[in-house]
């Protein structure tokens, strides 16, 4: 069952949208405070030659997914650095499978993923970003897999919380 159900990531993308750059900064230490390894995923791309104007791109999505997230009424506990390397190992595998698949089959798959994925909205939401599916180079291969990875994290902990 999807947490974060299309109406929060509207809700949650205009709240953002209409936020100053201050309060999208308030909004950045509200998330160094509850979801500290999700923020240092994020910024740590600079490493890894995620230039300024690509990394607003996924500071956005962790901003709006975060707004979400406090938008559901449920609180989501603290994402771990080894819940987002279980979900990382996952992503890659399920990213591998394809490789060597005829590219109409790819296509039937990733929409299988997308339609059955458990936090469908917030993977459209990644998905609907600007150029971040044109992987062209390695510092935009390690952007789309933060931000994807970001998803795969979020749904992990919310399949913990409704299974409570």
């Amino acid at each position: 069952m999807t947490l974060l159900t299309q109406a929060l990531m509207v809700r949650a993308n205009i709240d953002v949208d209409r936020m100053s750059a201050q309060q999208k900064v308030e909004l950045a230490d509200e998330i160094y405070v509850q979801q500290p390894n999700l923020l240092a995923s994020i910024l740590v791309l600079l490493r890894y030659g995620v230039d300024m104007l690509q990394l607003e791109v996924a500071i956005h999505v962790l901003l709006v997914a975060f707004q979400a997230m406090k938008h559901c009424g449920h609180a989501l506990s603290t994402i771990f650095q080894d819940v987002q390397e279980t979900c990382l190992q996952r992503l890659t595998a399920t990213m591998k499978f394809t490789e060597g698949v005829p590219p109409d089959l790819v296509a039937q798959m990733i929409t299988k993923f997308c339609a059955d994925h458990p936090e469908r909205y917030l993977l459209a939401f990644v998905y609907g970003q600007h150029d971040l599916l044109r992987v062209r180079t390695d510092a935009e291969k390690f952007l789309l897999l933060a931000a994807l990875n970001l998803v795969e994290c979020v749904a992990y902990v919310a399949a913990q919380l409704q299974s409570k």
